[in-house]
């Protein structure tokens, strides 16, 4: 059975931006599995105070959740980026078989990451929505391979455009 999973940052023992995880889990449990109630995060989760700098992954499927798993929270430090063309990838759903990202990642030679180009437009990174500065304002890109969470928050924030 396909399964799924949203990441989850916590800081000092608070899970944030819960409601925009919430809602795609909501959105990918009624498009792959429609009969199945969908869980409530905040019910899954149970972070301590002492949790600084974590993430929680939490994985579910037909079934609802299956694994929650806690782990600091390392930044990763990228300083070049190799642009690389799918005209053909999909991932609109955050799922844990990233076998699509990961063939993409494994072509970014020297570089610290890559930039995923779709039909001419920039999309992602491998791991990641990404936002450019024109000298003005913020910008992400309209069509990301995965509607992220910290995107979506800052987008409604506007924040980014």
């Amino acid at each position: 059975m396909q399964q799924f999973v949203e990441t989850i940052k916590i800081e000092d023992g608070k899970a944030l931006n819960l409601n925009f995880h919430q809602a795609r889990m909501e959105s990918t449990m009624r498009h792959f599995f429609a009969h199945t109630p969908v869980p409530m995060l905040s019910g899954v989760l149970s972070p301590t105070p002492d949790m600084h700098f974590y993430k929680a992954r939490v994985v579910y499927d037909g079934h609802g959740v299956v694994d929650v798993q806690y782990a600091p929270y390392k930044m990763r430090e990228i300083r070049s980026l190799k642009l690389v063309e799918d005209n053909e990838i999909d991932y609109s759903f955050k799922s844990t078989d990233r076998a699509c990202l990961n063939s993409l990642a494994a072509r970014k030679g020297d570089c610290d990451e890559v930039l995923i180009v779709k039909n001419g437009l920039l999309t992602d990174t491998s791991f990641t929505n990404v936002a450019v500065f024109d000298g003005e304002r913020w910008l992400t890109p309209k069509h990301p391979l995965l509607l992220g969470t910290k995107r979506a928050s800052l987008l409604e924030r506007q924040v980014i455009r």
